[in-house]
């Protein structure tokens, strides 16, 4: 019996063990364990077609269209799409191959000497037959194709490959350093080509887009927007005293072989050529610079007419307004072109403008400093006539010029002597340069009070500014315009001292 009671209490206890077990695997499951849920495998289904949605590749209308229906979703979502900007533009954009005899003209750069440089793609500057690429817009159908002068300049055979792999030998029709352009040739009818867009048009902030063929990557287009307009960074005065900068300044990303490619507005028009790039390394590093369409077309339409630009001028030196030049010369506009000089002998001073003048618009057009007033006087040709206002003092006034061409400009702005600041300088006489042992420079006549704080004296010779070598009033004058606020002058005293000083004006 006592055998029998103790089964029976063994089994109630397993059986109380299982059940309490199994209440224990149940409350967990409910309350205390993850949310896991297995599923049985299947076997896969072998058709895909029938059971997934795929998009069919698409011919050219169905493209466009889809095109079209990916550009409105990214409007309706507030994103910018450039699929219209880029299939106008990159058709139209070429890549250009330059070859040299010798090495290449374009080698001879310092990435470190100059931060804003070029971005001309030399591929091999000290081969026998140097080989350089860069980029063109072909602005007609029957093949004229905008670049930059220094993509061509001294090539002796120029290679161009269309967007649809399609090979030409171009001819220059002519070029222009003054704004690092060129208009080359290609024999053809019917080619994609890319309308000009008013670059007067363009506001800081908007999309852009740069096309061209950076690093032998062909037809890349990357985006930006505009940064700012009218910059002038002094990148094209070493090739001519008269070269207009008044540069786009976007942060598009372009790098060496986009030089003379396309800046692309949202709407598919040509607002620039990308000239150059702000780097200390040769490769991009934020910003780069676009000479603006109203100036490419004017020249365009120069070389393909007269294979020359012609140019008019007003006979002006001048510089930007800026807080301190106001307070300085008690100006009543933070803002505009100073006026340093006026050639006597040409069209600014017959009209009545003088020294000291600050003009502020050409023909109802603001100019808010040298650079803008030098691309809306680019536009204009010898014998035109433009209204420009200005401000003496506090008052204001409009005077009509005629612009006269470069020619008697060169010629009749020879002059001997220079103020500047407050100083004034002149040439030396032939025996003072025999005493000196030089050959040019320039003597300074009366230090102002600028100079001789710095230490500079009555009867010192600069031969130097900024690196520059300076042996003409018009050397000397363009230097210091280009100078800015602060600038290096070498030279020398009648003792044969050399010395040399940095400060700001």
């Amino acid at each position: 019996m006592a055998r029998k009671q103790i089964a029976i209490l063994v089994g109630c206890a397993v059986v109380l063990l299982v059940v309490g077990s199994m209440a224990g695997a149940a409350l967990y499951a409910n309350f205390f364990s993850p949310n896991v849920i297995y599923v049985e495998p299947t076997q896969p289904t072998v058709s895909f077609s029938r059971n997934f949605t795929r998009e069919t590749p698409a011919e050219n209308g169905d493209a466009e269209s889809a095109g079209a229906a990916n550009e409105a979703r990214a409007v309706q979502s507030g994103y910018p799409s450039f699929i219209h900007a880029s299939a106008m533009a990159r058709p139209a954009v070429v890549h250009i191959r330059s070859r040299f005899r010798g090495s290449s003209s374009s080698g001879g750069s310092d990435f470190f000497s100059n931060p804003f440089r070029d971005f001309f793609d030399d591929e091999g500057q000290e081969a026998p037959n140097g080989l350089a690429s860069g980029s063109g817009v072909l602005i007609s159908s029957d093949g004229y194709i905008a670049t930059n002068n220094h993509v061509i300049h001294e090539a002796s055979r120029i290679e161009v490959t269309l967007f649809d792999n399609r090979t030409f030998e171009a001819e220059v029709i002519g070029f222009d350093i003054t704004t690092d352009l060129a208009l080359l040739k290609i024999d053809g009818e019917g080619l994609p080509s890319i309308p000009f867009g008013n670059s007067d048009n363009v506001q800081v902030g908007q999309w852009v887009l740069a096309v061209g063929n950076p690093m032998d990557l062909n037809s890349t287009v990357t985006a930006g927007i505009v940064s700012a307009k009218g910059r002038n960074i002094n990148l094209l005065q070493q090739d001519s005293d008269y070269a207009i900068e008044s540069f786009i300044q976007t942060d598009a990303a372009v790098n060496k072989g986009n030089s003379g490619g396309a800046l692309v507005s949202a709407e598919g028009k040509l607002v620039g050529i990308n000239t150059a790039i702000a780097s200390r390394t040769g490769y991009y590093a934020g910003y780069s610079f676009a000479i603006p369409s109203t100036i490419v077309q004017k020249v365009m339409e120069d070389l393909l007419s007269y294979g020359e630009v012609r140019r008019g001028y007003l006979g002006v030196s001048i510089r930007a307004v800026n807080a301190d030049l106001a307070d300085q010369y008690d100006l009543h506009v933070l803002k505009g072109a100073y006026v340093t000089d006026v050639n006597t002998s040409l069209g600014a001073f017959e009209a009545g403008i003088r020294r000291g003048d600050v003009i502020t618009s050409v023909n109802d057009v603001s100019v808010g400093s040298s650079a803008e007033l030098q691309e809306q006087v680019s536009r204009y040709r010898p014998g035109d006539r433009v209204a420009i206002k200005l401000y003496r003092g506090s008052k204001t006034y409009t005077y009509k010029v005629q612009l006269r061409p470069i020619q008697q400009f060169a010629q009749s702005s020879t002059r001997n002597s220079l103020d500047y600041q407050g100083s004034s300088f002149r040439l030396p006489t032939p025996e003072e340069e025999l005493s000196l042992g030089i050959d040019g420079g320039i003597m300074v006549e009366s230090a102002g009070e600028t100079m001789v704080k710095n230490g500079i004296q009555k009867g010192f010779v600069i031969t130097e500014i900024d690196g520059r070598e300076v042996s003409s009033i018009e050397e000397l004058e363009q230097a210091l315009l280009a100078a800015g606020e602060y600038v290096t002058m070498k030279g020398l005293y009648s003792k044969g001292m050399m010395a040399s000083y940095s400060f700001a004006w």
